[in-house]
Parts: C-alpha cells; sequence; structure tokens
C-alpha cells in the first residue's frame, strides 16, 4: 500500500459528509479488476469498475458492474431506453469524464450522466469503486454510493 492522497471523488464524499474509506496500491497498467480485488484482500464481487458508454442517441450512460463481470450491452440499452448502447473510445474518457482509464468513478464525473449499478451491489454491506484516481480506491456502503452517484439499480451483466 502507497501514502494517502485526496482526490476529487474523496473531496465530493467529505463535502457531502459521507463516511467512507480510502485504500492505495501501487498500480501496474496491466492489472486487472479482480487482481486489484486481491490486492485489496477483498472478495471481487465487493469491488465494482465503472464504464462509461453512449446511446445511439448520442447520450451518455454510466455503468457499475463487478469487476469479474461483463456489461451486457442489450441489457444496458433496455436500462437506459436506448435501442443500442457501446462503449466510449478510450481516447474520449478524460475530456468526457475527468478521469483517466483505470480510474473513472461514477462520482464526481464532469458533468452527471444516468448512471445504473448491477443489482448485487446492494446484497452487500461494502462496495469499491475508483477513488478516480488510478492505484486507488474508495470503500462505501451501497446505499451511500447509489445516493451519491444518482443511480439506478439494473440487471446489466451477462
Amino acid at each position: 500500500m502507497k501514502k494517502e492522497e485526496k482526490t476529487n471523488v474523496m473531496r465530493v464524499l467529505d463535502g457531502k459528509k459521507i463516511p467512507y474509506e480510502s485504500h492505495a496500491y501501487e498500480p501496474d497498467a496491466t492489472m486487472t479488476g479482480e487482481e486489484i480485488a486481491g490486492i485489496l484482500g477483498e472478495d471481487p464481487d465487493k469491488v465494482f469498475k465503472t464504464l462509461v458508454t453512449q446511446g445511439k442517441s448520442g447520450a451518455y450512460y454510466v455503468f457499475v458492474v463487478p469487476v469479474k463481470a461483463e456489461l451486457d450491452l442489450k441489457k444496458a440499452a433496455r436500462a437506459s431506453s436506448e435501442k443500442a448502447v457501446s462503449m466510449i473510445k478510450q481516447k474520449e474518457l478524460l475530456p468526457l469524464t475527468g478521469y483517466v482509464h483505470g480510474g473513472c468513478s461514477p462520482i464526481g464525473m464532469k458533468k452527471q450522466f444516468p448512471t445504473f449499478i448491477h443489482e448485487t451491489a446492494v446484497q452487500q454491506s461494502k462496495v469499491f469503486v475508483s477513488a478516480g484516481k488510478v492505484g486507488h480506491q474508495i470503500e462505501l456502503t451501497p446505499e451511500d454510493l447509489i445516493r451519491i452517484a444518482g443511480c439506478k439499480v439494473a440487471d446489466i451483466v451477462w
């Protein structure tokens, strides 16, 4: 684990007085979400990744899914009332959200997009999401995450 530093996500949570724990680790560009869960010593079902998509209408949507799961684009389209959604290109992520690949969080994006979280999140006492910077995760209750990120709970994985 490495020295902690405040990220924009942490500042947002502090400002809203939402309790969280932060976790820092030495990042590796090839790390999978499941490997990050292992570093944290946590069940991968509690560790979530943030994916950004664009619908056929041109609107953007954020999906928060367990790291070992794959976003089902058909279910994602249904959840967002779109004909279809597709992943945005990696180079579009930073200008759109303010976050880089591997450090994207559903909290504190440049603009609030409709956000959906996989239904298994509510079965956990705590969940982990990126703290907005590669090598940093935050742990909070799913209820607090849903409230702060404006998430709708949905079945969105394979």
